[in-house]
């Protein structure tokens, strides 16, 4: 047999494409390079975020931070605890009924999110001053609420920081009559790298498990947070940071430095 006949002879081998199954292994290692990536990739964004937070403290403003659904879990990260700054103010639905008078029945309509007006009012119920900042954090950056809050401070003149997910937002359309959004306005956007949908295993037959956006939103604060110390250290200000109320004196000392921003900070229980 000739060696060309003999080349048509042989029989390649198809070749399969070998799942790896979905178990913690996997997604600690996969969420873990994720993580590592961010620690280089964000840095020049999160020195930019900082600068924006350093600047509100020294002018005694206050940070306003805003999520919806599970990016609420970003805004307790960054207004009220330990290890964190002192101006933060945490906007959340339930502000409405606290102080807004409305009935505690209003939030347990789905489409609230949705409805026309509502970030307006609570961004009137926080009362704001013009040297305010606004964190807005969304992973998707299209929901109405979250882009109307976006576009209401950047209205009254604020500067906006946002949190999303940009592989998650540029492959959906906008759904704002704007046609913006959050990033589209925000003065500096942080990146979660979380993929579209969040989830970051995809299960055989479809479908994925596992959200992203909390463990990188939560490194993306805390790198902020650690910046805005160290910015504020090297102009020779000191940062406002809160103590942990379980240590002796905690408590005390943290309600010292809350009296700076009497009216400005809410610290609710929910």
């Amino acid at each position: 047999m000739s060696v060309e006949n003999a080349d048509e002879s042989v029989t390649e081998p198809v070749s399969e494409t070998v799942t790896e199954p979905v178990n913690a292994d996997r997604f600690a290692r996969e969420s873990l390079a994720v993580l590592n990536d961010l620690t280089e990739s964000a840095r020049a964004d999160v020195r930019a975020a900082a600068a924006l937070v350093a600047d509100c403290i020294r002018q005694d403003g206050v940070l306003h931070a805003f999520g919806t659904g599970h990016s609420q879990a970003m805004v307790l990260e960054l207004a009220g605890r330990a290890g964190g700054l002192v101006p933060t103010n945490r906007l959340q639905m339930a502000d409405l009924v606290l102080f807004g008078g409305d009935h505690p029945s209003g939030l347990d309509n789905p489409l609230l999110e949705r409805e026309p007006g509502i970030a307006l009012r609570l961004y009137e119920l926080a009362e704001p001053r013009p040297q305010d900042l606004f964190v807005v954090i969304s992973n998707s950056g299209v929901n109405n609420v979250i882009v109307e809050m976006a576009l209401h401070a950047k209205e009254r003149g604020h500067r906006l920081l946002a949190i999303t997910s940009l592989a998650h937002t540029r492959s959906v359309p906008a759904t704002h009559p704007s046609g913006k959004k959050l990033a589209d306005l925000a003065d500096v956007v942080l990146d979660n790298k979380a993929p579209r949908g969040d989830a970051l295993l995809e299960l055989p037959g479809g479908g994925a498990v596992c959200a992203l956006s909390t463990l990188t939103g939560v490194l993306l604060v805390q790198m902020t947070v650690a910046e805005t110390a160290a910015q504020l250290l090297a102009s020779g200000d000191r940062p406002p940071v809160y103590v942990s109320a379980n240590v002796p004196g905690g408590f005390e000392g943290n309600l010292e430095l809350e009296r700076r921003y009497a009216g400005r900070i809410r610290r609710t229980a929910s």
